[in-house]
């Protein structure tokens, strides 16, 4: 069965991939709407650029000669290095058709060669060689699917004779959202790391230590010590636990010191009871106690007596200063026969699983008793640590 920490844990970063994957996905999908949305506004801008360039380099009007696009005295079709030049300006494809047929481009065929003679599509045909609109918006060029810009050519007369196009690829908005969505996914994963972090210490510092507190003191009582009260604050039903937990101190308290009067008042009773046994045999008032009464009070005093005698054996047997217990002794020996080098009380009481308080009155009786011993370990800040070892593990 997992612990309440792994539970927890295992709680906290799985909302936490939960929350970041959803992010993420619901970002993606925002990325790419406004990803496409910059390449037709980019589309759009980069005709409107490539058309005043051509404007300025080649002054008048387009016209059809010979089955041939001129731009003034200027022969376009097959004019290739117009077409390779406004595509470095501008990253994009560029195309210029005579109608519908591409006669200057820099798209590639599958061959890797020019697309020239190849048609443009029909329904980019429709709207801008029959409607004389400017289409924006993905189009099918060459079999590449691109978000394209078309408008249309128009002579000194107004007809429609061919057509100028700009295009970017499918890749360059593919790009754009990788890149974003990997900005996105290192700066989510950083919050979320963080987040994470803070959650898990406040989790550790108000739930699970106050909790691990507790049962160290109970694990301490079920050994037969007597512990101390807990001091937390913390959460409501945190704080009740603490309180209940103290009153069954309390309590226990109570009861052991009930427990020890208990011992004492049976030897009173005994010499009371041995006197007036004597001052009746003396003075001859036999009437004053019953003998029913007499064999009950020395059979009260016989088994106080032998209470009080198992107790002094016991004593005796052990020799331990009171407040310790042999078993919870042995368990913390053999805690340090696997061990090597110094260890502090804390470790040693997360390793047998009872209080630093309790762990700490076992460790200063063996050093006292010779069997271990002790220095101070300085850290950079804060108060120095006292650490234990056996003799045996020095070097």
């Amino acid at each position: 069965m997992r612990s309440l920490r792994q539970q927890i844990l295992f709680s906290l970063i799985t909302s936490l991939l939960l929350l970041a994957t959803s992010f993420i996905l619901i970002f993606g999908s925002h990325m790419q709407e406004r990803a496409i949305s910059a390449a037709i506004i980019k589309a759009q801008s980069d005709l409107a650029t490539c058309t005043e360039i051509i404007d300025l380099q080649y002054p008048g009007d387009w016209k059809v000669e010979n089955g041939s696009l001129f731009k003034g005295k200027k022969e376009i079709a097959f004019n290739n290095n117009l077409v390779d030049y406004l595509s470095t300006l501008t990253g994009d494809t560029v195309t210029v058709f005579l109608n519908d047929t591409r006669v200057a481009t820099t798209v590639r065929s599958s061959d890797g060669e020019r697309a020239l003679g190849t048609k443009v599509s029909d329904v980019v045909a429709q709207k801008v060689l029959k409607n004389g609109e400017v289409f924006l918006g993905e189009a099918n060029v060459v079999g590449e699917t691109y978000q394209t810009a078309y408008e249309p050519i128009r002579d000194a007369y107004g007809n429609i004779v061919g057509m100028f196009y700009v295009g970017i690829s499918r890749s360059y908005t593919k790009d754009l959202i990788v890149n974003s969505l990997w900005q996105t996914a290192a700066i989510g994963g950083g919050i979320t790391l963080l987040v994470g972090i803070l959650a898990w210490l406040f989790v550790e510092k108000v739930i699970i230590r106050p909790l691990r507190n507790i049962t160290l003191g109970t694990r301490d009582l079920a050994t037969g010590h007597v512990t101390e009260k807990v001091d937390i604050s913390g959460p409501k039903e945190i704080g009740e636990l603490a309180s209940a937990f103290n009153q069954m101190i309390e309590r226990l308290e109570n009861v052991t010191k009930g427990l020890e009067n208990q011992t004492e008042i049976p030897e009173k009773g005994q010499e009371i009871g041995i006197e007036n046994q004597v001052e009746v045999t003396e003075t001859g008032h036999t009437s004053e106690i019953s003998p029913e009464e007499t064999c009950f009070e020395q059979a009260v005093l016989i088994e106080a007596q032998n209470t009080f005698i198992e107790h002094e054996r016991y004593l005796s047997e052990h020799k331990l200063p009171k407040g310790l217990n042999k078993e919870t002794l042995k368990q913390i020996t053999h805690f340090f026969v696997d061990q090597q080098g110094f260890v502090s009380a804390e470790e040693v009481a997360e390793g047998v699983k009872l209080t630093r308080v309790t762990v700490r009155r076992y460790l200063e009786f063996l050093e006292e008793r010779g069997l271990l011993t002790s220095k101070l370990k300085y850290g950079t800040v804060g108060r120095p640590v006292r650490i234990w070892s056996t003799k045996e593990n020095l070097d």
